[in-house]
């Protein structure tokens, strides 16, 4: 499982492979010896440390978890190695779903932490800029969209996460040199931060001038929950096309029963709002990760397969002592661990669920699947070839796309078509 510098290699193992045990009698003490283990050991006691401790927090059994987080913080490192950090933000994770046990504790000790929205923005940037999964994302959905598209004369995009404009900028210097000319491309841009909306706005329309494509920007200051159809202005006669990018999961947050496919949930509400403005092409990616299952040993399992082929991902990009690795692992990866365990109800937001449930999903809001291009998938190639990046690999599994790190999905790509 794992390798000799202890980092991981657990990316296209099945779940099933971790021993749901108990640590042996000898680990309920801090004995030196645990720190003379290889890294190999080292990262197996982890892997069943973590499993235990899992299991004792779910059935309330904190002392038993305390003794057990107790042992995991001998071996555990946030600058260690693959698995060392691994399970220092896991072990975080359930000692703080241990701490809401106590929720007048766990207020006070979290009263002053406010958290920094400036700052989770630029480390998704950083995560964006170094590693190429959403890069790959864009790519393929924009060849998505610009087929659709062949031979419109007014387009109109709208974006429901308006972060990147890379993405756009992007599109239209593919459009502008289109053999029929440049279409008349508006792009609305939902986000609930208004300096956000600005760049977005400022950079897209400095790219649109530069290459004369008549453009314009719709911001819509709002969260995607609290989204007012009537705010996307669309308009009769303009080709129209949804992008999502890792959002539509946010919307499962308010699900009570998130093991059916509830006809008045939220997500269902919204994605029958998207219906009804009659798209040529709604291009969705999420993260191809079961974490949003009602029980939290599941969840643990499912998350520790996942994160390990991400933190691997970083191993292999960074040194272990880069800050803007630590930074990515602990202001995004580390939080969205926390929230996946730690979280119950309306605030577990990361509530990730795999192609195969989207597309249930997609189909009952009656959109129908379109196959992803050949062009997509080479140019996908393409530019993993350009960046020399071994390691990353895309496959394409019932007309939609997995991004994988190794063997291990980590994004899905998948693009449906208005049905009436």
């Amino acid at each position: 499982m794992f390798q000799e510098d202890g980092s991981s290699s657990v990316t296209s193992s099945s779940p099933q492979l971790f021993p749901m045990m108990s640590p042996p009698p000898s680990l309920m003490s801090p004995y030196p010896w645990l720190k003379e283990l290889k890294p190999e050991e080292r990262g197996l006691y982890l892997i069943h440390l973590l499993v235990a401790c899992g299991n004792h927090v779910a059935s309330g059994g904190f002392e038993n978890a305390n003794t057990v987080l107790d042992q995991i913080s001998y071996l555990a490192s946030p600058q260690g190695d693959t698995m060392q950090r691994i399970a220092s933000y896991f072990s975080e994770a359930l000692a703080d779903r241990v701490l809401r046990a106590w929720p007048g504790i766990y207020k006070a000790f979290h009263s002053n932490k406010i958290p920094v929205f400036a700052e989770q923005i630029f480390v998704k940037k950083l995560f964006s800029e170094y590693l190429l999964f959403t890069k790959i994302a864009f790519v393929i959905s924009n060849q998505s969209i610009i087929e659709s598209m062949e031979g419109e004369k007014v387009i109109h995009i709208i974006d429901l996460n308006a972060t990147e404009p890379n993405q756009w900028r992007a599109l239209i210097l593919d459009l502008s040199a289109r053999p029929e000319g440049p279409p008349h491309l508006r792009i609305t841009g939902i986000h609930q931060k208004k300096e956000i909306l600005d760049h977005m706005a400022h950079m897209l329309t400095e790219e649109a001038e530069k290459l004369d494509l008549p453009f314009q920007f719709n911001p819509v200051l709002s969260k995607l929950e609290d989204l007012d159809f009537d705010e996307l202005r669309v308009k009769t006669g303009e080709a129209l096309a949804i992008s999502s990018t890792l959002q539509l999961h946010t919307l499962l947050a308010s699900d009570d029963d998130n093991t059916k496919l509830s006809p008045c949930s939220n997500i269902d509400i919204f994605l029958s709002g998207l219906w009804g403005l009659s798209p040529k092409v709604v291009v969705v990616t999420e993260q191809e990760a079961d974490h949003n299952g009602p029980g939290l040993t599941e969840r643990l399992s499912g998350a520790l397969y996942y994160y390990a082929a991400l933190f691997d991902c970083l191993e292999s990009t960074f040194p272990r002592s880069s800050l803007q690795r630590l930074k990515m692992e602990k202001t995004l990866l580390g939080e969205e661990i926390k929230n996946i365990i730690a979280c119950e109800g309306a605030e577990r937001r990361e509530r990730h669920e795999k192609m195969e449930r989207w597309g249930r999903r997609l189909e009952l809001a009656r959109f129908r699947n379109v196959g992803l291009s050949y062009h997509g998938m080479l140019q996908a190639k393409r530019l993993m070839q350009s960046c020399k990046c071994d390691g990353y690999r895309i496959k394409e599994e019932n007309g939609c796309v997995l991004i994988c790190w190794q063997d291990r999905p980590i994004l899905s790509v998948s693009a449906w078509r208005f049905r009436r």
